[in-house]
């Protein structure tokens, strides 16, 4: 037996039910019969000039170069785009989405986070004008079709063999990292070919790097042609004190901090509230949306975080601190996401990142020498 939604194979995870047999182990994604076919979710013809762009700043020679490349190649095969945080991976595949609504087919813009999915579909709306751009996410599924589908990796299940060009945003985060139900679901939604966009390959997509299953191309410099911003480090005992300093120093910009669990960021915005204009935003709090809003407006200089915000989340002219940055739940592809949210803007190219640590840490020093790498191209 396979199941013809997460395409598992595993009889441990079939039951018989009353009605015949269902797997389990999609079963979060409602229960659905082995012998039943999955209902194709009815669409609307794309409307004509649905294809055409604006784009706030033209594209550098080398983004051009590789929308050209991920265009050419995308009938034939699927495509992985490895660009630094802030290289402008979105830009860089507008050309691509064009292409498809053109020939009046379905694109679907994939993405892990609820927070990253609505940022990403007001930025395609403002950029396709004339297209209807929905974005379906927990607490946003009373309308699914539009031209142009911006989704979280979940909601995909909705859209079985719906779309003839599925882009997924850093497949290498969480909950979609690692996760074969997921990573199938969003595979059975695509008719054709993908497009995968990330500044951190997960082993996954080095496997079909190296098995050339995949069409590579990649890019190593921002669009304002200046550094990625190189992560300072402070190793020792006093990091409240370093924190603290580092916040002083810096009270004309707004700040980013993050933490490596709820708990903590808790803990210091309760300790530092009655000193600094600050707020905090995790996963679990549902005012979140207008945090990161009134951040972003420069309402709050101060953001406290978990890692819900080291991704796809761009604010202009920030510092970022990672706190307790040699912890186990930053990974390396946590860290460089982390420090790739300063600097973003053309204008406001620099900045800060300072990680504090109580130990030396293998990450960090990996996310050190991956900045530089790229720098030095």
């Amino acid at each position: 037996m396979i199941c013809p939604r997460c395409l598992n194979e595993d009889n441990s995870y079939f039951y018989l039910g009353s009605k015949g047999y269902y797997c389990r182990k999609c079963i979060a994604f409602k229960r659905i019969l082995i012998e039943e076919e999955l209902n194709i979710i009815e669409v609307n013809e794309i409307k004509d000039d649905a294809h055409e762009y604006i784009l706030k700043y033209p594209l550098t020679q080398k983004q051009k170069e590789i929308s050209r490349k991920c265009v050419f190649n995308i009938d034939k095969n699927d495509v992985l785009i490895e660009a630094v945080c802030g290289a402008g991976k979105t830009e860089i595949v507008i050309e691509t989405i064009s292409y498809f609504l053109k020939q009046k087919k379905k694109v679907c813009f994939a993405i892990s986070r609820r927070q990253v999915v609505l940022e990403v579909g007001k930025r395609l709306q403002e950029i396709f004008i004339n297209s209807k751009v929905v974005s379906v996410c927990q607490g946003s599924t009373s309308e699914l079709d539009g031209d142009l589908i911006v989704c979280t990796t979940h909601q995909c299940y909705r859209y079985y063999k719906v779309f003839d060009c599925l882009i997924l945003d850093e497949p290498d985060a969480f909950p979609y990292k690692d996760n074969i139900v997921l990573r199938n679901i969003v595979r059975t939604s695509c008719k054709n070919n993908m497009v995968y966009l990330t500044a951190t390959i997960d082993n996954y997509l080095k496997k079909r790097i190296k098995d050339n299953t995949i069409v590579h191309l990649k890019l190593d410099k921002r669009p304002h042609g200046h550094d990625l911003i190189v992560p300072k480090v402070y190793i020792g005992s006093f990091i409240f004190v370093k924190l603290i300093n580092w916040l002083n120093i810096n009270k004309e910009k707004s700040c980013l901090v993050f933490f490596p669990t709820i708990k903590l960021c808790e803990k210091m915005y309760l300790i530092l509230k009655s000193f600094y204009k600050v707020d905090y935003c995790h996963s679990k709090l549902e005012r979140k949306d207008e945090v990161i809003e009134n951040f972003r407006n420069k309402k709050i200089p101060i953001l406290f975080s978990t890692t819900i915000l080291e991704r796809g989340i761009t604010i202009n002219n920030i510092n970022v601190c990672v706190y307790n940055s040699d912890h186990s739940i930053f990974d390396l592809a946590s860290l460089i996401q982390m420090s790739g949210r300063v600097g973003r803007s053309f204008e406001h190219p620099f900045g800060q990142c300072l990680f504090l640590s109580k130990t030396k840490n293998k990450n960090v020093d990996d996310c050190i020498r991956i900045c530089l790498k790229a720098n030095n191209g």
